[in-house]
């Protein structure tokens, strides 16, 4: 499996009392990676809504590995998962200097504005999932 890397570097505000990055912000850089591969393939949240359609997270993993600290630089390897239902699912490795700190992945369902669930996926956003997972070899 291929995966898209995305640079972060841990700030003084994302640590806490323990002196090491909080669990909330592992989310946030998940976030950051999936946006950063999406968008480039028209899938970013905006790109999506501009389609016509909406991407709203129905499930949320996350595995903490191990702690990343204070001005540590880490990766967020982020790479999709081919799907049989209207859905697109995200799975992240983020990886700091001593290896995987953690492990999560996003499942997102399609809706119209107007939040009805799409049960196949429009072709707008087909014709884009499928570019990204060429780029990815999925």
């Amino acid at each position: 499996m291929t995966y898209h890397e995305t640079p972060i570097k841990v700030r003084f505000n994302e640590v806490d009392a323990y002196r090491v990055a909080w669990h909330g912000h592992y989310v946030t850089w998940m976030e950051v990676g999936r946006s950063d591969l999406a968008g480039r393939f028209g899938l970013n949240a905006f790109e999506i809504e501009a389609a016509g359609y909406q991407a709203p997270v129905v499930e949320l993993e996350l595995k903490f590995k191990r702690p990343l600290r204070y001005d540590e630089e880490a990766r967020v390897m982020t790479t999709v998962r081919r799907t049989e239902t209207a859905t697109l699912e995200f799975v992240c490795r983020i990886v700091g200097s001593d290896g995987i700190a953690a492990t999560g992945r996003t499942v997102h369902v399609l809706t119209d504005p107007s939040g009805v669930l799409q049960y196949t996926l429009p072709p707008v956003i087909g014709e884009r999932l499928e570019r990204l997972m060429a780029y990815l070899e999925v």
